[in-house]
């Protein structure tokens, strides 16, 4: 704890508060893999300035804090919400669809840590593959707010991108102790400089065309299968609101409806409020307000009745994703991950495929099987 405070700038008693009130957790599993980390804690709510997710370390180099990557507002309306909170010129760039990691570098190595404020051992093996390390060298101060996507995604594997394995898309680079953000363009040169790939700037047009504008590019995303949009100020001195598409709320429903037991009814009911108000809005003639009806539905129901289908016959309900692995020490590792994390998992046994160690991912949803099991068994529902 001691680390802890000097790191936060923190008296004694605000440190010995945080352990009281069961804020901190351990972020990391102390291994060769993560040599740089001696000690790493992070919190599991928001504290005074520090976001949720703040990673507190004590490294090799000394005491590092990573600060935990703001929540976004959502827009339920495009107009008048645009104008309301922008002045001038916005951005629209495009929300993909993965998980958010942070990427920074302690020591020799670069480090990835999840929106949970977890330094992810697969994710880490990743992006000690695919990020350019001199960027840290170089800046040490800063760090890369990325989505991870792809079809071997551990959280949320997607194949709308084309990425059959795993890449990083950075959507921000920001101060790692202060969390300011760089201006767009400035983050445009950096990734141009050191080769990042970069989550799609749509347009950049002036607020008060840009809620049309928006309109156009979300239906348009929504064709592709695409989640969304962040409008943002240029210079990032204003901050940033999130838009989605029906498509991705269908899709977000049809998870949670799949996996009911698991996912709480605010997950559900705000994305059925989003609906309402986009079928508002975009003012849609009688068949496309229909197909939309219908894509609402068939997301609540289909998926939820093939869990129900599934424990019928005797079988659990889980989530199966792909993994790769390129060390069996990472694969090792990652599994004790998940375990601390309280994910009720099974892994398949490892099999070589070019170079690599392909692994199949089996997350059980044991409160869904739970609970449709006793209601298929004539219960009542409480």
């Amino acid at each position: 704890m001691k680390f802890v405070a000097e790191a936060l700038n923190l008296s004694p008693i605000a440190a010995k508060r945080l352990e009281e009130k069961n804020i901190l957790r351990q972020a990391f599993i102390k291994h060769p893999f993560f040599a740089d980390v001696i000690e790493a804690l992070k919190l599991d709510r928001k504290f005074g300035e520090f976001e949720e997710g703040t990673l507190i370390a004590k490294t090799v180099d000394g005491l590092e804090v990573v600060r935990g990557y703001p929540k976004i507002k959502r827009a339920l309306t495009l107009h008048p919400t645009i104008k309301k909170h922008f002045r001038g010129e916005v951005v629209l760039e495009e929300k993909m669809n993965g998980y958010n990691v942070r990427v920074v570098m302690f020591g020799e190595n670069v480090y990835a840590i999840t929106r949970g404020g977890f330094i992810c051992p697969y994710t880490t093996e990743k992006a000690r593959m695919l990020i350019n390390s001199d960027f840290f060298k170089d800046h040490p101060n800063l760090m890369l707010c990325c989505e991870a996507v792809g079809e071997e995604s551990p959280f949320v594997p997607k194949e709308i991108y084309g990425v059959k394995t795993i890449d990083f898309y950075v959507f921000d680079i920001r101060d790692r102790k202060t969390n300011v953000a760089l201006p767009i363009k400035e983050k445009e040169k950096l990734a141009e400089e050191y080769g990042f790939n970069l989550a799609p700037i749509l347009a950049e047009v002036h607020v008060s065309k840009a809620h049309e504008v928006a309109k156009d590019v979300i239906e348009e995303l929504g064709r592709k299968g695409r989640e969304g949009i962040v409008i943002k100020d240029p210079k990032m001195k204003r901050q940033p609101i999130k838009y989605t598409t029906s498509e991705s709320n269908c899709s977000d429903l049809s998870f949670a409806f799949r996996f009911f037991g698991e996912y709480g009814k605010d997950f559900m009911f705000s994305r059925i409020i989003r609906e309402g108000f986009q079928a508002f809005e975009f003012d849609e003639r009688d068949e496309e307000f229909k197909r939309r009806c219908l894509r609402l539905g068939e997301a609540i129901l289909k998926a939820m009745v093939e869990s129900i289908r599934e424990v019928k016959e005797g079988r659990k309900v889980y989530d199966k994703m792909r993994l790769r692995f390129y060390d069996l020490e990472v694969f090792e590792l990652f599994k004790e991950h998940i375990r601390r994390m309280g994910v009720s998992a099974e892994f398949s046994e490892p099999f070589e495929d070019n170079g690599s160690y392909v692994v199949w991912f089996y997350r059980y949803m044991k409160s869904t099987t739970d609970k449709i099991d006793y209601i298929l068994r004539g219960n009542l529902w409480q």
